[in-house]
């Protein structure tokens, strides 16, 4: 069995100081992804992971403080990639792969499109770009894990009020039509093979209590491709670790990563 975890921590050092890695230690974790760390190899001790038995790999954006992804493997990989090799997406350090014997991982950091129509279109480029940089890895690899903040609920389920949510951003009719057109290309929301019921969440607004009211959003997903369905052992969400304004999301598949 391998543990995996996606957590969005909203600035590895300001997680960092909340406890976030003594939480990922007692997690047992054998991969986390890593979203929005906000840091570089010099602004934060990434040591304190290797000290807890995880090497860390980083991709951070190129604007300091702003973005950035990393995974964080007990188990070495036999090759990591960062980035994608297209030019805007890599300088927002929002993509990550490491390749194992029996699966691909990604962590991936969709952008949101919450700050304005410019980037919302870049939001709209990006999950075009997605599309075909996913099935590029199928071809390649067969067990394939997509572990991420996507910035979108997918149904009226993952978000606790959808007519007044209707017209924004991670939950646009255009957006979530993309994401059941990509699940249809061959890939499976993990958590819902397990989990169908409403009120299950991953972030919260920091505004009018709404983590202690449970008013939240499902953004952040471990997607599997298709053929690593029936090898799902577990899947949850973390909701009481507050370590960032997202909570982690964990996955536990029946796969062994180095054979």
């Amino acid at each position: 069995m391998t543990k995996f975890l996606t957590y969005n921590v909203n600035g590895v050092r300001a997680a960092a100081r909340k406890g976030l890695v003594d939480w990922i230690q007692a997690s047992d974790a054998d991969v986390v992804a890593l979203q929005e760390i906000k840091s570089d190899a010099d602004q934060f001790d990434w040591g304190e992971f290797r000290r807890i038995g995880y090497e860390p790999y980083i991709y951070p954006a190129e604007k300091k403080g702003y973005s950035g992804v990393a995974i964080l493997s007990r188990i070495e990989p036999k090759k990591v990639d960062y980035g994608c090799g297209t030019g805007w997406i890599d300088e927002e350090g929002r993509i990550i792969r490491a390749e194992y014997d029996q699966c691909s991982f990604v962590s991936v950091y969709i952008p949101s499109g919450s700050s304005g129509d410019h980037r919302q279109e870049k939001k709209m480029e990006f999950l075009d770009f997605f599309s075909t940089y996913t099935r590029g890895i199928l071809q390649s690899q067969k067990n394939v894990i997509i572990s991420g903040d996507y910035n979108i609920c997918r149904e009226a389920i993952d978000i606790h009020d959808p007519v007044r949510n209707a017209h924004v951003s991670g939950f646009l009719p255009e957006e979530r039509a993309w994401f059941a057109q990509w699940i249809g290309e061959g890939w499976c929301d993990s958590f819902r093979q397990v989990e169908s019921g409403a009120a299950h969440y991953s972030w919260w607004s920091y505004r009018a209590g709404s983590r202690e009211k449970n008013l939240g959003w499902r953004i952040d997903y471990n997607m599997i491709s298709d053929v690593l369905s029936d090898r799902i052992l577990g899947a949850r969400l973390h909701p009481f670790a507050m370590h960032s304004d997202h909570c982690p999301v964990e996955l536990q598949l029946n796969l062994s990563l180095n054979d």
